[in-house]
């Protein structure tokens, strides 16, 4: 489910089969990195777009974690908040998407809710191509939430 009037109305009416949460990550800087967190943007938006459609009725897209890039610890705390926010209005499963390698190095403190993948940059990529990658890692993803989901 999206994060939107309509959509939101449904959740409240069958939060009960709902209990999953997806959380994009954005980077935001203005530096020699902004192409590359915006490609970044650009991939994981297209990715939790498409695995929200997956898992309509059981998944919820939350707007974007969206933070400045090289922030670290006090970004990783702020994530940590939304994490403990979610879980307390009874999200059993709280996913957090990202293309920044950074958070690689608080993997453990997020207790296995992160998920990295390594941004594609698609922006001079022919569209038939484009949906291929993109479908792919769709399905590298859905592979890896259904084994969090059965390990739980």
């Amino acid at each position: 489910m999206l994060w939107n009037a309509k959509e939101i109305g449904l959740y409240l009416k069958e939060k009960a089969y709902i209990d999953t949460v997806i959380v994009p990550m954005i980077p935001l800087s203005f530096s020699d990195r902004t192409r590359q967190e915006a490609e970044q943007a650009e991939f994981i938006t297209l990715l939790t777009s498409l695995l929200e459609k997956q898992f309509k009725g059981r998944m919820l897209l939350v707007p974007p974690f969206t933070y400045l890039s090289g922030q670290g610890k006090g970004e990783a705390e702020k994530l940590q908040e939304w994490i403990k926010e979610l879980e307390a209005n009874e999200f059993e499963h709280v996913f957090c998407l990202t293309s920044d390698s950074e958070w690689k190095e608080y993997e453990q403190e997020l207790g296995g809710k992160l998920i990295w993948m390594p941004s594609i940059p698609l922006e001079h990529m022919e569209e038939k191509y484009k949906r291929k990658i993109i479908d792919d890692q769709v399905n590298q993803l859905v592979k890896l939430i259904v084994q969090k989901w059965q390990s739980n």
